[in-house]
């Protein structure tokens, strides 16, 4: 039983496999001098957290929605430039947005 990588030798003999470039560890996320803003609202009796208050791409905001879903197992959105994360998770997403080198700002409760 050959390897892929023979099978692969054996149809293309002239071709030199070349060094996939590595993705960086951390795709960059613009930081901003203005807090970001995090709350805790009810919505249809559900608790949510949302963060707003991002004034960079909104590519990076998605990159940064999809960290939080992960870090936290939970479900959430990214709509109208605020991420929100199903859950009252403001502790957690503040620390980890503190780690990250953005401020936090939290609004009510």
């Amino acid at each position: 039983m050959n390897s892929l990588e023979d099978q692969l030798k054996n149809l293309f003999p002239d071709h030199e496999p070349s060094e996939i470039p590595k993705e960086s560890e951390e795709p960059t996320i613009w930081m901003q001098n203005d807090p970001l803003i995090c709350k805790y609202e009810k919505r249809k009796g559900k608790p949510i957290t949302i963060i707003e208050g991002y004034t960079g791409a909104d590519s990076d905001f998605k990159i940064l929605a999809k960290e939080l879903k992960q870090l936290l197992s939970v479900g959430g959105s990214f709509k109208n430039e605020q991420i929100i994360i199903q859950g009252d998770y403001r502790d957690k997403i503040m620390q980890f947005l503190e780690k990250k080198g953005f401020k936090v700002k939290r609004v009510g409760g």
